[in-house]
């Protein structure tokens, strides 16, 4: 079945990698009901889109294209068996661990039930930074990460509600145009012969759009 595993907050602590004095990179799951809804205009300071949750670097995180983070248990599972530790619910970041959901190979803009009323909307994957890197301690953790092609969603609120653990997850519906979260990734990382598909492909964020259009001319 498809499902969250977990749902987690923010334990906020000191960030060395860069100038915010804390970060809230690393989340715990909560054993109880978390309301995530559509991000307000204009927010300032920390700041998220679940309740009970910060987010304190928000020029590069949070807001309506990336206001729940979405990561697979079983790409923890593949990433423990390489790194040869165990890794937590919650440690990459994400908002939702879950379980039997192809969170990679979800196609960008369709559409997500989680539990009887909060929907989401995938939009993109996730591209490591050095706060990332430094919480890890592993060397050249960034590369490392991309290379795998297993980055995790980023995903849109559509639709406000509640969410806790061993809520079931369905895919409502899936754009045709079928450009996924890992194909996305992988044209903005490494293949940039696929730009001109992606920047096409409605759901995608605008100023993602805008970003690639730009390097698509700069190609030719």
């Amino acid at each position: 079945m498809s499902r969250i595993v977990s749902v987690n907050l923010a334990a906020p602590e000191p960030n060395p990698a860069k100038g915010e004095a804390v970060t809230g990179i690393r989340k715990r799951p909560v054993d109880h009901l978390v309301t995530l809804s559509a991000p307000q205009p204009e927010p300032t300071g920390p700041r998220s889109d679940q309740v009970g949750d910060q987010v304190f670097d928000t020029e590069h995180h949070g807001g309506g294209d990336q206001a729940v983070y979405a990561y697979a248990r079983e790409d923890y599972d593949w990433w423990q068996a390489r790194l040869s530790r165990r890794l937590a619910n919650g440690l990459f970041g994400e908002n939702l661990t879950t379980e039997g959901v192809d969170v990679n190979g979800a196609v960008i803009g369709e559409r997500w039930r989680a539990g009887p009323r909060l929907v989401l909307q995938p939009t993109f994957g996730r591209v490591p930074g050095v706060t990332f890197q430094r919480m890890m301690g592993e060397p050249r953790w960034m590369k490392t990460f991309a290379r795998a092609q297993r980055p995790g969603a980023y995903l849109r609120v559509l639709e406000e509600g509640e969410v806790w653990a061993g809520d079931p997850v369905t895919v409502e519906d899936r754009p045709a145009h079928g450009v996924t979260i890992a194909q996305a990734f992988r044209a903005y990382l490494t293949e940039p012969e696929l730009l001109p598909e992606l920047v096409e492909i409605d759901g995608l964020p605008d100023d993602l759009r805008e970003t690639l259009a730009e390097r698509l001319l700069r190609r030719r």
